[in-house]
Formats: structure tokens, sequence, C-alpha cells
């Protein structure tokens, strides 16, 4: 569990997010390192769930672009007011095959567009796309390594009321199939053999989700009239709104690569796990909202969904704090601080974890070499890596001896608790990194 607050947050983060993404891209046309054409770094794995709810404010396994996302009450909001706003949220991780449930309300208005975008670095994509001039259908679409040559691939979907109310979309993707929900009701069904030839979507891909101006005059007559534009600014703002996000990784590992230039599914490596490790979905990680997560945003105007610029502008300022953007693109964890973990067992929780089934492992942060200075706790069930907002699974959390829930131990510098969920190939880097600092010692 990490405090809400501690200069070692992030750093206690790459404990499962070894590495991070590459810059923000524009849909189809660039990327900062095409893995088809050269060699590019690994991408950072999800390989687990992550159930976010928004209504308790922002989650830092996100970073945001283009504008910035505000939260409240309903969950986080993106607002387009002006020419040049496309505020969205990018993962700080891959999936490889999955399904991403999101519950939202899109934003009104001719020529504005909410978007929910799965894109790879070689540009394989899977969109939703809801146009603010109809607030009664969501478009479908998919593409493949970029190719743009025909736009014949969108379908229009219904979704009625879908501005006025909150509704659950959700996109499963797998090796055989894509399936589009409304709902409970599934309004699209794409098989690998229905998809145009070598167009289906098969390699690791960022999430993102944000409103943009389809609109908007910068852009061509063709994407002004997709967008059922012009718009009119000033009978603004717009706003999506997202209340709930669950991401679930059907594959496991740190990290996904690819083994050769095929761009097929088959080629792909993970580092640590399996590709479809984890079509059961079983590993969960429900994240805590930290309002004050909020990333810093860039200038780029990078809208979501299948239009927009041919480039992008990110820079070092659209990250959290304890991440720096390499000079290929990449981002990672900072330097500045270092995480240790033992196998030492939390006194106050070692009877309950005998109890409920729990491993768990505490870690401890230092900056610059120096003595630790913050001692957290993460809980594993050993039977099922899930993990709830109180660090103990749902089914079996403890309680005291006359049946109430047992209260949760104050962590150091006290504030919002954050769950991790710690894979086993981190035990033997935890040793070594343990045993360099007790020799520096």
């Amino acid at each position: 569990m990490l405090t809400r607050g501690s200069p070692f947050a992030t750093a206690a983060l790459t404990a499962v997010l070894v590495g991070l993404f590459s810059s923000p891209v524009a849909a189809q046309t660039y990327t900062s390192c095409n893995p088809l054409t050269s060699s590019c770094p690994a991408d950072p794995a999800l390989g687990s769930t992550i159930d976010i709810d928004f209504t308790q404010g922002g989650s830092d396994l996100f970073t945001s672009s283009g504008g910035t996302p505000t939260y409240g009450a309903d969950g986080v909001s993106f607002t387009v007011a002006k020419s040049g706003d496309s505020p969205q949220l990018i993962s700080l991780f891959y999936i490889m095959f999955g399904r991403v449930e999101i519950t939202m309300k899109a934003a009104p208005g001719a020529g504005i567009v909410s978007s929910l975008v799965f894109e790879s670095d070689c540009l394989d994509e899977i969109d939703n796309e809801w146009l603010g001039a109809d607030d009664s259908e969501v478009q479908t679409n998919y593409f493949g390594k970029g190719i743009t040559g025909s736009y014949n691939r969108g379908q229009f979907n219904p979704a009625a009321n879908n501005q006025g109310e909150f509704i659950t979309y959700t996109v499963d993707w797998t090796s055989d199939r894509i399936v589009w929900t409304v709902g409970e009701t599934v309004v699209r069904t794409l098989t690998f053999d229905d998809a145009e030839s070598g167009q289906y979507p098969q390699t690791p891909m960022q999430i993102k989700f944000g409103s943009w101006s389809g609109g908007d005059s910068s852009n061509s007559e063709g994407t002004i009239e997709w967008a059922r534009g012009p718009t009119d600014y000033s009978q603004g703002p717009f706003s999506m709104v997202v209340q709930h996000l669950k991401v679930t990784d059907y594959s496991t590992g740190s990290e996904y690569s690819y083994g050769d230039q095929s761009g097929s599914w088959q080629s792909i490596v993970s580092n640590g796990g399996s590709v479809n490790g984890n079509l059961n979905g079983a590993g969960e990680l429900t994240t805590t909202a930290v309002t004050t997560a909020v990333a810093s945003t860039s200038t780029a105007n990078v809208p979501v969904g299948g239009i927009g610029s041919s480039s992008s502008d990110s820079s070092s300022s659209d990250l959290p704090d304890g991440w720096v953007m390499t000079s290929d693109g990449k981002v990672v964890p900072s330097s500045s601080a270092t995480a240790f973990l033992s196998s030492s067992l939390s006194p106050s929780l070692a009877q309950s974890s005998a109890q409920t089934g729990l491993e768990s492992t505490s870690i401890m942060t230092s900056d610059d070499g120096q003595i630790p200075t913050t001692v957290t706790t993460v809980w594993k069930p050993t039977s099922a890596d899930v993990v709830t907002a109180t660090g103990v699974p749902a089914a079996t959390a403890a309680t005291d001896t006359d049946g109430s829930p047992q209260d949760k131990p104050e962590a150091p510098n006290s504030g919002a608790w954050r769950q991790l969920s710690v894979h086993p190939w981190l035990t033997t880097v935890a040793m070594t990194a343990t045993l360099a600092l007790c020799i520096v010692l």
C-alpha cells in the first residue's frame, strides 16, 4: 500500500510496471518507434486487471495529454471549450489481448467526438467513438498497421441517450475476435477471418480515452463532415464524463516485445509470462484514486481516435512525478528513488494474514541510496491475485473477534492507500537489491 503524498509512491509502482510507454501518437499515422521497421524498447505489460473508480479522483496508472481532465463526484471530465482542446488519459501500460469496460457519458455538441481507443506501437487500433451531434449511437472501428486506404471498417451501432445517462461499454479483444457491447447488448462482433486481410489488430495496445473537436476549422473538410461539424464553441463547453474503468490484460508478464517484424500476435514475446496466459482474467488490482494525482499536460493537439494530426509533441512535462522520458521516447522510472523489497511481515497484520491466506511483502523506499525512509506493505492472496481497496480480498476480508471488519492499520505518512500486485519474479530482483544495499551500507 502506498501512502498518498509519499515522494516514493511512483518508485514503488515500478515493482508492477517496469518501464513505461512510448510517447503519445496520433492514430494510424505516426509512432515514435515502429517495431515493424525498427528495433524498439519493450512495452510495459499490465499483466492483470485494474479497476478504477474515477468518482474518487485520478489514477497515476494514466498520464494526460492535450488538456487537463478534471475530477468531481461524477468522475473524470474531458472538456472541450476552445480550438485545440483534446484532453485525454493514456495508460502507462500495454495489454496483449484483453477486455476494457468503461462507464461514461459522451460529450454533446456538433463536431465534438468522445473516444475510447486501443492503439499499438505498430498502429493496430480498435475504436469506440461517440459523435456529439447524435446521442443515439456509437461508432465502432478497427485498423491494422496504420493502413488507412479505406475508412469502410466503421459501423454505427445503437447507444440510446448516451449523453444523458451513464452507460457501460465493453470491448473484448482476443486473437480470434473483437466483441463490442453496449450495456448488456452485443452490438458488433468482428472475427479474425472477417477482418480485411492483414488488418486484424493483434499487437500490444495502450488504452486512451478522451474528447476532441473533429469539427474544428483546422481539420480537413472530410474530418469536419465525418464529425458532423463544424464545431460552434460558443455553445460549449462540451464534456465527456467517465465514471469507472476496468481493464483486464489477457496475457501475463512484465513487458511485451516484438520477436520479429511480422506484426503477428504469434511473434509477440512476454517477459516473465505468456501471451494469452490470463484468459480467465483472474488477476485483479483495485487502485485507490488520488484526487491530486493529475499529471500536467502538454500543449500538443493529439486527439484520440482515428482522426488527428500526424505527430505529437509529448514532453517530460506530461509525466507523473518520479518518471522521466528518455531520448528514444520511452518513459522510465527516475533514478532518484529506489525500491527495496524485504521479506518481513507487518506485525500488526501478521495474524490476519495467517487467517486469510495472504502473503505480504514490505516495500522500503529510499532516496539516492540513503537509509530507507518509508515502509509500506503489499498484500497478495496466496490463492488468487485479487486485492481490494482495503488491501485484502473482498471474499476473505479479515474481521475482529466480534465479527466486525478489522481497522486498516495506518500507513506511514498516512493518506489514501494504493494497492499493488507483486509478481513472483520480483522476489529475485528484491533479494539482489537488498543484498546490494547491505554491501553498500
